[in-house]
């Protein structure tokens, strides 16, 4: 390890020496070290399951960050481009886990499996389009959803996850008949923060639908006929496609007119207005809010403590989750003990994470 930068070191010790990739289980052992000796974690020492599922959170969320082409498979330059090693760092340093917004957040991890589980009412681990289409309020169309089950970016789809044929050619494992749990931190992070890198092209594809790396017009415009359709049926004013368009073009700048590319998306102008148009194409309840802002709040929007607006989005939802669970256990010390015993021999009750089932492990 002598001759070795600090990148490189932290690189072969966390990869199997015949080979020159991590992989999603290579990081299992240190996520597991963490759990037994970080603080921030020790009230989840009683709960193994709850152990495992925040470990995968913490993976996926590496991998979605550090593995843009998304093979699954992190290499020693994607390292020296991350921030992956200062993180590790700061987490064997920070005491509060919560403040290590960068994967290791638990608060972080609770949003994302708390927004799993209200969506999995069958509890078979998996969302189907149906229910996704539940996500946010119903705030997607049924067109992007389609798109996000036949073509959005899956975590691990390029690796162990897959297999080849007599040609050579990749043969996906992974169904895409529904969302996985680390699918849909996938999808989830690329949701609420359409600024950062992953998230664009997450999103580029699904609506580049003739996948030859350009949004035209026409692709455009079938979206956003949808979306126009929604806001008739909500009643809300509706804003012509042309109009629309123009006045995204006008905030994107893109290098030919004709058409985008993601490049367009990810110039430095664009980093919080590019989500903009993704939120017009498809997502009816962030466009009229983009449509309705107040320039004002916009500022403090700017202004305010949070480094990206996944952090902002985790921060509000969590609070909301907490509040949820109060009232719940204010509920339950008014409700009749006896009666309420027998109810949950019955039924799936909420325990005290917030979530149904008993193996959950404590808020």
């Amino acid at each position: 390890m002598a001759p070795f930068d600090k990148n490189e070191r932290f690189f072969r010790l966390l990869k199997q020496p015949e080979v020159e990739f991590i992989t999603r289980d290579d990081f299992f052992p240190y996520i597991k070290e963490l759990l037994n000796d970080h603080p921030g974690l020790e009230f989840l020492s009683n709960h193994a399951e709850f152990q495992d599922k925040y470990a995968v959170t913490v993976i996926t969320r590496i991998f979605y960050s550090v593995n843009l082409c998304h093979s699954g498979r992190i290499t020693s330059r994607q390292i020296r481009k991350s921030n992956l090693l200062s993180v590790f760092q700061q987490v064997d340093e920070e005491e509060d886990i919560n403040k290590v917004t960068k994967y290791f957040s638990y608060e972080h991890f609770y949003v994302l499996y708390c927004r799993f589980w209200e969506l999995d009412h069958d509890r078979d681990y998996k969302i189907t389009r149906e229910d996704l289409l539940k996500y946010g309020e119903h705030s997607l169309s049924h067109m992007i959803v389609d798109r996000i089950f036949d073509a959005a970016p899956r975590p691990f789809e390029g690796s162990d996850a897959a297999s080849l044929d007599e040609n050579g050619n990749v043969i996906s494992k992974v169904s895409r008949n529904y969302l996985s749990y680390e699918d849909f931190i996938f999808f989830m992070l690329s949701e609420e923060d359409k600024s950062n890198e992953f998230s664009v092209r997450y999103w580029f594809t699904c609506v580049d639908v003739d996948g030859d790396d350009k949004l035209n017009n026409m692709e455009m415009r079938s979206f956003y006929a949808v979306q126009l359709h929604r806001m008739q049926c909500m009643g809300h004013e509706v804003v012509p496609f042309e109009d629309m368009l123009c006045q995204m073009m006008d905030m994107i700048k893109p290098a030919n007119e004709e058409f985008l590319i993601v490049e367009d998306f990810l110039q430095p102008h664009c980093s919080q207005v590019a989500g903009a148009l993704f939120d017009a194409l498809f997502n009816v309840n962030k466009y009229v809010m983009f449509e309705q802002r107040d320039p004002f709040l916009e500022r403090q929007k700017r202004e305010d403590e949070f480094e990206t607006d996944w952090d902002r989005f985790a921060c509000i939802d969590y609070n909301r989750l907490a509040m949820e669970e109060e009232a719940r256990e204010e509920e339950a010390m008014e409700a009749d003990w006896v009666t309420m015993d027998g109810e949950e021999e019955d039924g799936d009750e909420y325990n005290s994470l917030g979530l149904s089932g008993s193996s959950e492990a404590p808020f």
